[in-house]
């Protein structure tokens, strides 16, 4: 499936890897990572709000949750399952 405007990466690791497709999402989260991680650092360069050191979001988002991520504050919340 295509990645829409709107959707959010869900991933163990912000890797280097996913640096050029960060720019298809209106968001990142990640179960590892910090502030300067690499994927943080693309996504703030982006200015796509990320969030990364979770823990374990990928077992906890499902594809097709809708979510929000708030880089600012550092949350994830799900707004509604599917």
């Amino acid at each position: 499936s295509e990645v829409g405007d709107a959707d959010i990466l869900v991933a163990p690791a912000l890797t280097p890897g996913w640096a050029p497709f960060l720019m298809r999402f209106s968001g990142v989260a990640a179960d590892l990572g910090g502030v300067l991680s690499h994927g943080s650092i693309v996504a703030r360069e982006l200015g796509i709000p990320a969030v990364t050191g979770l823990g374990k979001v990928t077992s906890v988002v499902k594809t097709g949750d809708q979510v929000a991520v708030d880089g600012a504050r550092g949350t994830l919340r799900i707004l509604n399952r599917m």
